[in-house]
């Protein structure tokens, strides 16, 4: 478990938008070895999600358009997926 500061000293330097994206960016690359492609589905459904329902006040504002690409895309690739 990391220490509040530790991550408080991260995302001082950051916005919430790029902290959203390198966690999407992480759990991405940490469910390829699964090689799940609904797995890879359901997480880029559910940060699109998270990009697009957070509020805008505290995230820059072309988020919220990756936010509706990821939500049309990642059920697309939940859909084409094997079984």
């Amino acid at each position: 478990m990391l220490p509040l500061q530790v991550i408080d000293s991260f995302l001082l330097n950051y916005n919430v938008g790029q902290a959203l994206l390198l966690g999407f960016v992480v759990t991405t690359l940490g469910a390829l070895p699964l090689r799940s492609q609904q797995l890879i589905g359901i997480n880029v459904t559910v940060f699109g999600l998270i990009f697009a329902l957070t509020p805008q006040s505290i995230l820059p504002f072309h988020y919220l358009f990756l936010g509706i690409v990821l939500l049309v895309v990642g059920p697309m690739i939940y859909v084409t997926a094997d079984s």
